[in-house]
This record gives structure tokens, C-alpha cells and sequence, in this order.
């Protein structure tokens, strides 16, 4: 069998792509995957009509691949359209898209065009891995068809040592796009200090943020020495809110991977879709308003933080070899193949 897995990626960006799709290709790469990775200029409307009249058709036209897993979006609904017509054209493949971000969720979700557009697309595929059930019942309700199955949470493969320190000091750390975390601004805790790393940060932070730089993904995990890592968006205190916020409602951040992938449990907003696999696995700590967060600290005896603890250890443990990415595509290669 001839399996392929295809990723597009960013021309400005080295061609290397965000760590969450490499991650994937080297896990599919394992398991006898060939990796395409394409580096393409999506704002060129000179090169985007090349790559429909030439650059991806050639690609499949004499191909012999049998199954193949598009990392989806391609961050262009024109060149989505033709890579979708170019492999029903020339294979016989079957179609698989592991989905990433829905944009009719996040950036576009009031506008229609756009949703039907994305609709559309993803009923074209013969199997969807989408993040979590909050996710896929979002999507049953739009209309999708295409049998989906759960991610459930992102895999990270992580080459740092496992942060296994028990030892229970109440700490936790944020890590983001600092641009977007506008509530870090507002937070007021008396008794305890947030350690943020990431880029953007603003010039000045209040007494509770302690700002550590900037590092890239795979050397990040070596400077995560608190209990805790936070997942939150928006610009309150309150909830979790605009555009990013909401989006959480559905998507499975890849922060929370990053921080259990290194053994750290996670603090997760109440409403959020990863809440539930926060809770099922015991892995955390979920809440509904960050200035609650002090007290629930400071309630947590050392006992109580030690069970978490180890469930954390033991999620990272199937995060660093792919565990979810490979148990959603057998279950979904399945489904398809008995069909």
C-alpha cells in the first residue's frame, strides 16, 4: 500500500510549519506514511493559479497512493477545491483530512459564504479526524456526513526530560501568543505568581506576571517547572471570551499537549471542550474564573496533587509516542474499510 501524508505549509516560514503538523507527519512517517510537505505562497494569485494548472496536478498524476491524510486547512479554500479534484481525478485513493482548525468556527463564523464553502470541502473527504465530540456534533448539525472520529487530543512529541518533581508549591505557568492573552493584564492575584512565556509581551505586566522570554517549541518544555500550566484566552478574567475564547468551546489548544506532554497538569476554563478530557483523565484542574484560582490552589493538599500529578505523567507517556494520533486513524481506516 502506497500512503501518503500531505501537509502545506507556510512559504515564509522555513517550511517547516507548526509544530502540531510536524508532529503528525512524524508519527504517520512511523507507521509507513510518505511525508509531502509543500512550502506554498498562498497570497500570489500568479503562483496560486501554477499550482492549480501545474503544481498539483502533477503531484497525483502518476501517483499510485492508496490512502492519503491531508492535514487540513490549507489556509486557501481555492487550492483546497483543486487538491480535492486533483486526487479524485487521478487516484483512487481514500480521503482523509486530520483536521486542525475549522475557520468556520473561529475567524469566519459569520460568514456564511465561508461556511458553506468549508462545508462543502469537508463533505468531500471519506473520513474526518476532528478534535474532540463538541467539535463533531458542531459540524453533524451544519450538515457534514463524512464519518468523523475523535482526536481527542493533539499528540507532542517532546525531546525534553519529563518534568517528575511531586513536590507540590502551588505554582503554575502560562504559556502563548502574548498578543492575544489580554487578560494577563488584568490579573490581580495576591498570593501567587503566573510565569509566562511566549512572544509579543507587552512592556509592562502587573506584580503577578512573571515573564520568563521566549523559546521555541521543542526547547520550551526543558523550562516548565511549575505544578500547573493554564490554558485561557481573551481579555477576561471572567470567562473565557472573543474570538479565541469561544473557539475553545470545540478545539483541543495545543498548549494543553505541550504541558502534559512535559508531565504538567493543566488549569482549563470550565466551558471549554477540553475540559472534559481534563476531567475524565484527572489531569487538572478545571475553573470557571481565574481569581477563584488562588483559593482552589491553596485548597489542594499534597495528596490530592500527587494523583493528578502521576495521571499527567502517564498521559505524557502516550503524547511522546503519537498514541491518539494512531488510535484515531486505525479506528477511522476501520470504519471506512468495513463499510
Amino acid at each position: 500500500m502506497n500512503k501518503v501524508v500531505i501537509t502545506v505549509s507556510d512559504y515564509k516560514k522555513n517550511n517547516a510549519g507548526p509544530k502540531a503538523k510536524l508532529d503528525i507527519e512524524n508519527i504517520l512517517s512511523r507507521r509507513g506514511f510518505l511525508k509531502l510537505n509543500l512550502s506554498l505562497n498562498v497570497k500570489s494569485k500568479l503562483l496560486k493559479i501554477k499550482y492549480m494548472l501545474f503544481t498539483i496536478p502533477n503531484i497525483f498524476r502518476k501517483s499510485n497512493y492508496t490512502e492519503i491524510i491531508f492535514q487540513y486547512p490549507a489556509y486557501s479554500s481555492v487550492l483546497m477545491n483543486c487538491f480535492v479534484k486533483n486526487i479524485r481525478k487521478y487516484t483512487n485513493a481514500k480521503l482523509f483530512f486530520l483536521v486542525h482548525d475549522i475557520e468556520s468556527l473561529r475567524k469566519f463564523k459569520d460568514n456564511s459564504q465561508f461556511i458553506k464553502n468549508e462545508l462543502q470541502i469537508l463533505n468531500n473527504a471519506d473520513g474526518l479526524i476532528v478534535h474532540n465530540q463538541h467539535m463533531k456534533k458542531w459540524l453533524q448539525q451544519k450538515g457534514i456526513t463524512t464519518p468523523m472520529v475523535n482526536l481527542q487530543i493533539f499528540d507532542y512529541l517532546n525531546p525534553q526530560p519529563l518534568n517528575d518533581s511531586f513536590a507540590y508549591n502551588q505554582t503554575i505557568c502560562f504559556a502563548g501568543n502574548l498578543r492575544k492573552s489580554r487578560f494577563l493584564k488584568k490579573l490581580n492575584w495576591i498570593n501567587h505568581k503566573l510565569t509566562v512565556f511566549g512572544p509579543n509581551p507587552l512592556s509592562n505586566y502587573p506584580a503577578a506576571i512573571d515573564y520568563q522570554g521566549q523559546y521555541s517549541p521543542e526547547e520550551l518544555p526543558s523550562h516548565l517547572k511549575s505544578n500547573f500550566g493554564l490554558v485561557w484566552d481573551g481579555d477576561s478574567l471572567d470567562t473565557c471570551n472573543g474570538s479565541f475564547g469561544k473557539y475553545m468551546q470545540y478545539n483541543a489548544p495545543h498548549k494543553i499537549s505541550l504541558y502534559l506532554s512535559s508531565g504538567i497538569p493543566v488549569v482549563i476554563w470550565g466551558k471549554a471542550a477540553m475540559a472534559d478530557f481534563i476531567k475524565n483523565n484527572n489531569v487538572g484542574l478545571v475553573i470557571n474564573n481565574l481569581n477563584d484560582l488562588e483559593i482552589q490552589l491553596s485548597r489542594l493538599t499534597d495528596e490530592e496533587y500527587s494523583i493528578i500529578k502521576q495521571n499527567a505523567i502517564n498521559v505524557a507517556e502516550k503524547l511522546r509516542v503519537g498514541y491518539y494520533t494512531n488510535k484515531a486513524i486505525d479506528q477511522l481506516e476501520k470504519e471506512i474499510t468495513h463499510e
